[in-house]
């Protein structure tokens, strides 16, 4: 069984929580993952930065930053923690119908993908991980933009092996 529990700790946009929900899960069984245990926080950039810059020593805001914490192989445990802030300017910068509501989901997505394991520091991980996040996207009803966003300029890296953001 695959629970998902949703901290929303921001004002500024309704969040579809069943869909969020549901995109975690969609993107774990893509991976083969039966049970699991996952903490999904909606914050602002304030707290993403200060998240950023004490866990990764990165002094900026981020898009999304997960924590894996499985101690077992049995069960998959985890954070995803993004910044809905993030989610509104990026979705702004992509053409047609994508809003901040797909971007959010999207950085579920990208979350869920890092705590299978995906990387996106290299060109061929990060291909991967589009395809992944395409496929995604579509099991949750959403049609990809044409050419997902990549990098928009922040340093991606890992503290310790135990965090990711991009």
């Amino acid at each position: 069984m695959i629970q998902v529990e949703i901290a929303n700790d921001q004002d500024s946009v309704d969040i579809d929580e069943a869909l969020v929900c549901l995109a975690v899960e969609e993107t774990l069984k893509l991976g083969g993952v039966a049970t699991a245990e996952i903490s999904v926080a909606l914050l602002n950039d304030e707290a993403i930065h200060e998240i950023n810059r004490k866990f990764l020593h990165h002094d900026y805001p981020t898009d999304v930053v997960t924590f894996p914490l499985s101690d077992s192989p049995q069960i998959l445990e985890g954070e995803i923690v993004l910044s809905v802030d993030t989610a509104r300017r990026e979705a702004e910068k992509v053409a047609g119908a994508w809003d901040v509501q797909k971007e959010i989901l999207l950085y579920v997505i990208h979350g869920a993908l890092h705590l299978l394991g995906y990387d996106d520091h290299e060109d061929e991980d990060i291909r991967e991980m589009r395809f992944a996040e395409c496929e995604c996207l579509s099991r949750i009803g959403i049609l990809p933009p044409e050419g997902l966003h990549d990098n928009d300029g922040e340093a991606d890296g890992e503290a310790d092996g135990e965090a990711n953001n991009d």
